[in-house]
């Protein structure tokens, strides 16, 4: 098992190597689950990245179980990777639910948008009036129009000073009356990587980020913040 494993890691090393030659590439054999035990090895990491292998009678399924596992666990952002034709996108697509704490997330998307040299993506999805505070109730009844231009307002508020921050980004606002793990899946296939947010360190992860991950169409990032689910 030890030598199979050996040698996994040197044809994944070849090909790193061969793919990025100016960058340093070590391996490391790591006992125990590969969930828990990467991401203890991840304490000082900036980033895992992680390949999916679903399985069951769903063959669009992203999500495998280290790989959901790690999205948990991991104290830094995880990119799972899919379906080797995934990825290709023109655009980076990220999810801003307009909560406070979201700024990791943000800040993760325009990096990468600057990067990889393409525009983003701010899609801002709801289903309900947002409550605004203690004591606030959801009418029942609304008016969709003057609903989502609200949300339009709270999604503008959300990126302010984003722009001046990184001027070099092409960003447009996208708000959708849809739940967000759909609106943010719909969006993936022209998405050359999706950044959604997931607040907390809990096996009762972000609902968005956990659907997401079974049915994106592209790589997703999870990026942890403190904040509400």
């Amino acid at each position: 098992m030890e030598a199979a494993s050996r040698q996994l890691l040197r044809q994944a090393a070849e090909r790193a190597r061969a793919d990025a030659p100016a960058v340093t590439v070590t391996t490391e054999i790591l006992d125990g689950a590969a969930a828990e035990a990467i991401a203890a090895a991840a304490e000082s990491a900036q980033l895992i990245v992680v390949g999916s292998r679903g399985r069951g009678g769903f063959a669009g399924l992203l999500l495998g179980s280290v790989s959901g596992d790690l999205a948990v666990r991991s104290p830094c952002p995880v990119v799972i990777a899919g379906r080797p034709q995934a990825g290709h996108g023109t655009e980076i697509v990220v999810g801003v639910a307009g909560r406070p704490g979201q700024d990791p997330v943000v800040r993760f998307a325009f990096e990468e948008a600057v990067l990889r040299r393409l525009p983003l993506r701010a899609v801002h999805a709801w289903t309900h009036p947002a409550v605004r505070g203690p004591g606030d109730m959801q009418p029942l009844v609304y008016d969709v129009e003057s609903v989502g231009q609200e949300e339009a307002r709270l999604l503008a508020e959300s990126l302010a000073g984003w722009r001046e921050k990184f001027p070099d980004v092409t960003f447009v606002e996208h708000v959708v009356h849809e739940h967000p793990a759909k609106a943010l899946s719909d969006a993936s296939p022209s998405a050359a990587l999706v950044v959604v947010g997931a607040p907390g360190r809990t096996s009762l992860f972000g609902s968005t980020a956990h659907a997401l991950l079974h049915h994106a169409q592209a790589p997703v990032a999870v990026i942890p913040y403190r904040g509400q689910i």
